[in-house]
């Protein structure tokens, strides 16, 4: 039994009763020696606040009924075990690291009370912490003003007043949204939502938000099957239906690495007899498949469409050409 379970152990057998218990009860029920079963009072006292007194005429431990809510001390959270709990810690180290400062304050309790729960379970277990290692590249590191409002407003089915610089046309516009899904994607935020400026279904990248204030407006409800049919169905980020399916193949060596990845939901994918990797992308937009291809170089060729193939042509005579001898004016 871990540190972990006995603590466990040790709260139902207490909250059990209504009488002291004896310590040489709580050593049979907890399979220990009386100096463990000490060092284990000690723990829920110490990193749970558990409010265990001593009852000296009876030799034993109870709760102090009057200290929780209802005459009840409960333990915070849910059972954890190993595996669990460092996989909790992981995704907090993952969502800090991706998004430095993002809920900060909102989960520092959670990682002090994991924290607490790992030291209790493990010798020197915060220092687990320390191994987990997540490198985030390319990611754009802005910071995110307003992700908490735009999150309160969706949950909450609030409309949202916003001021929104776009990047492509580098201008600052007003929007009324109604959102409907935030989406966390190579490392990056966007808002789904209807705009009622266009009347249409929009994406907004969260950094880019000027300005927010959540209204008191209910908020458009979007059916999934339509977000889905708009969002989900294209490539990548570039929402809209697909109008038409990129063909490529890969070779035999790259096929080991691009086999295994998913490029979209609704993607077909074959080997070849030869050993090289067919690949089937529905798209509407072409403009984010055209960086992914481009970045497998000579590894990868586009069968079809005949607009990509040629898209892709001209982007590597354009590279090419930054490589040429620049000839020297006269």
């Amino acid at each position: 039994m871990s540190n972990l379970q006995r603590i466990y152990q040790l709260h139902r057998i207490l909250a059990s009763r209504t009488v002291p218990v004896p310590h040489h009860m709580l050593e049979e029920h907890l399979e220990c020696s009386r100096a463990t079963v000490n060092r284990t009072i000690e723990s829920l006292r110490l990193y749970f606040n558990a409010p265990i007194l001593y009852d000296r005429e009876r030799n034993g431990y109870y709760y102090d009924r009057s200290a929780g809510e209802n005459g009840l001390f409960e333990l915070p959270g849910v059972w954890f075990d190993a595996q669990e709990l460092h996989a909790l810690l992981t995704m907090q180290q993952l969502l800090e690291q991706i998004q430095p400062g993002l809920l900060g304050m909102q989960l520092k309790p959670v990682r002090e009370r994991l924290k607490k729960i790992l030291a209790a379970q493990f010798p020197g277990g915060t220092a687990a912490i320390n191994r987990i290692r997540i490198l985030s590249m390319m990611g754009r590191q802005s910071a995110l003003r307003y992700f908490q409002p735009v999150a309160s407003a969706l949950l909450q089915r609030k409309q949202l007043d916003i001021t929104y610089h776009s990047r492509s046309r580098d201008r600052q516009t007003e929007r009324t949204v109604s959102p409907q899904r935030l989406t966390h994607y190579r490392d990056n935020w966007y808002l789904d939502a209807w705009c009622h400026k266009r009347d249409a279904l929009r994406s907004f990248a969260v950094e880019r938000i000027a300005a927010c204030q959540v209204r008191d407006c209910a908020a458009r409800d979007i059916a999934d099957s339509e977000l889905n049919a708009h969002f989900a169905s294209s490539y990548g980020i570039f929402a809209g239906q697909a109008k038409h399916t990129a063909v490529l193949r890969f070779s035999a060596e790259c096929a080991r690495w691009v086999a295994d990845e998913q490029w979209h939901p609704h993607q077909q994918d074959q080997f070849l007899l030869d050993g090289r990797y067919e690949l089937r992308i529905p798209y509407a937009n072409e403009t984010e498949l055209v960086m992914d291809i481009l970045k497998h170089g000579a590894a990868v060729e586009v069968i079809a469409p005949e607009a990509l193939r040629q898209t892709i042509l001209q982007n590597l005579q354009q590279a090419q050409e930054n490589y040429l001898p620049k000839r020297k004016e006269k």
